[in-house]
């Protein structure tokens, strides 16, 4: 029973394929997902993911609430974890480059049980993401529209449903309309194909990103530096404020990281896998870190760091400029469009973890299903549409953006301590990419990680364990009875 649980899934060496054609024989003669993405698509892929919740939702609100104007210290921090986590998958990507992410990794190097939790956690990373993001999405276009008289009522754009004293009660609304829209539409996009989901994407960061150094650009000129006095306010209680707070807010800002990881979902469909994955992965956490920690200088140096604290901070602090109106208007559409591609990728990688876990008889074979026609995992894609838009229209999800964070940051620590002990029960295998000073790094990327789980753990464990609970569940009664692997251990 242990040695089943704890078995590994054989790994082969890289395929070397040409682009735009499947590797034969991977699904047995099936559709297979087609190598069409560069090293710059997979970039770009990867800031779509990153550059979105955390500069235009979550940096104020954490400035405000835990960590002052230190709050680039705490994207320092989490930039570091990420950092280490990120030359991990480099390492797993280049030589693994298929669907999957941190699930297939550790299946490969921790055991079956061990690939089961981090793909279950993944789905928290993925797919409740997707739907926080809607729902800020969602707030973002009815600010929008209220500019010309056009916002739709609060019972058509909020939950209907709130948490109160540990308790769903409701609140009066409907639905949560645009949430849903924009989660069908995405998941329309990523129905039809990989090419088509990267190229959208491509147009969406080229706006954002632009809008976001004119931010930079335009705002660093009314930065007042009296408002970064003190750097580190004094502490007021557990991780408010002080360097406890510094650190607290690094927890939560990690959520503004996750998805860099969502390019090595498609590492299956990459044209030079062995090269292209590092670039892609490196690339985009390296431009989000250094655009993250520019946008929080001119944020806290343009307006009190306490005044911060609403759903929309880099608006708020353009709103106490008068003649900056037009750049606001700018950046609330770039919001609209950005908080889109976080959609897009989250979308689009959840189906392919699940794609890989069916794949291996751990889901049912539904899941793994690919369109004849696009080469996507059009079932899945479908299906995860379906919750996202349900969790999006129906239920608030505030709190689940530390759940998310918590999620990655336990596949991240995997992958991590994954990589070490390949280094040694697998030293032969071939690795286009090699972490530098691995016996430095991986420790190094697994404490860093699981320090920062530690901290949103604490408060949220109960809901933590219950999540682990019912995916071990699931694992018993039905991956473990059909899983693939077992047929061969």
């Amino acid at each position: 029973m242990l040695k089943n649980l704890f078995a590994t899934k054989p790994i082969e060496p890289a395929p070397h394929v040409d682009a735009g054609e499947p590797v034969e024989g991977s699904l047995e003669g099936e559709a297979t997902l087609k190598r069409t993405l560069t090293g710059t698509q997979l970039t770009l892929l990867g800031i779509g993911a990153v550059i979105g919740a955390g500069i235009f939702v979550l940096t104020g609100q954490a400035a405000a609430e835990h960590a002052g104007p230190a709050i680039m210290l705490s994207f320092v921090l989490a930039g570091i974890a990420c950092a280490f986590a990120g030359l991990c998958y480099a390492e797993f990507a280049a030589m693994m480059p298929v669907s999957g992410s941190a699930y297939s990794y550790s299946y490969a190097t921790l055991g079956e049980a061990t690939a089961w939790f981090i793909g279950w956690a993944l789905v928290l990373e993925y797919l409740f993401a997707a739907s926080t993001v809607a729902v800020g999405w969602s707030g973002y276009l009815n600010a929008f529209l209220s500019n010309f008289n056009m916002a739709l009522p609060a019972s058509l754009a909020s939950a209907p449903l709130a948490v109160e004293a540990g308790e769903f009660v409701r609140t009066g609304a409907l639905i949560n309309l645009p949430a849903v829209l924009i989660v069908a539409a995405v998941s329309g996009v990523g129905y039809v194909g990989i090419t088509q989901s990267a190229f959208v994407n491509s147009i969406i960061v080229a706006i954002k990103v632009t809008v976001i150094l004119l931010f930079i650009a335009v705002g660093s000129q009314y930065v007042d530096p009296g408002n970064w006095q003190p750097f580190v306010p004094a502490s007021e209680g557990p991780g408010r404020f002080g360097y406890d707070g510094v650190v607290r807010a690094a927890a939560i800002v990690f959520f503004a990281y996750i998805g860099f990881d969502a390019v090595s979902t498609a590492a299956g469909e990459a044209k030079n896998p062995q090269r292209d994955m590092p670039i892609g992965i490196l690339g985009s956490l390296a431009v989000c870190t250094v655009l993250y920690i520019a946008v929080c200088a001119v944020l806290t140096g343009m307006m009190p760091y306490n005044l911060l604290g609403t759903p929309e901070p880099v608006s708020t602090a353009l709103n106490n400029y008068p003649t900056l109106g037009w750049l606001q208007t700018l950046v609330e559409m770039a919001a609209i469009a950005g908080l889109s591609s976080v959609i897009l990728v989250m979308l689009m990688a959840q189906p392919r973890i699940f794609y890989s876990m069916a794949r291996d008889g751990l889901l049912p074979k539904v899941f793994g299903k690919v369109h004849p026609k696009y080469h996507t995992p059009y079932v899945g894609t479908i299906i995860v549409g379906v919750i996202a838009a349900v969790l999006a229209g129906f239920l608030p999800i505030g709190l689940l953006g530390e759940m998310v964070s918590m999620g990655t940051l336990l596949a991240f620590a995997t992958v991590c301590a994954g990589v070490l002990i390949l280094r040694y029960t697998r030293p032969d295998l071939p690795r286009p990419f090699r972490v530098p000073l691995a016996i430095v790094i991986c420790p190094l990327g697994v404490i860093s990680c699981l320090y920062l789980f530690a901290q949103p753990f604490m408060e949220h464990w109960r809901l933590l364990l219950g999540w682990i609970a019912i995916g071990m569940l699931i694992y018993i009664f039905y991956g473990y009875r059909n899983s693939k692997l077992r047929t061969r251990v």
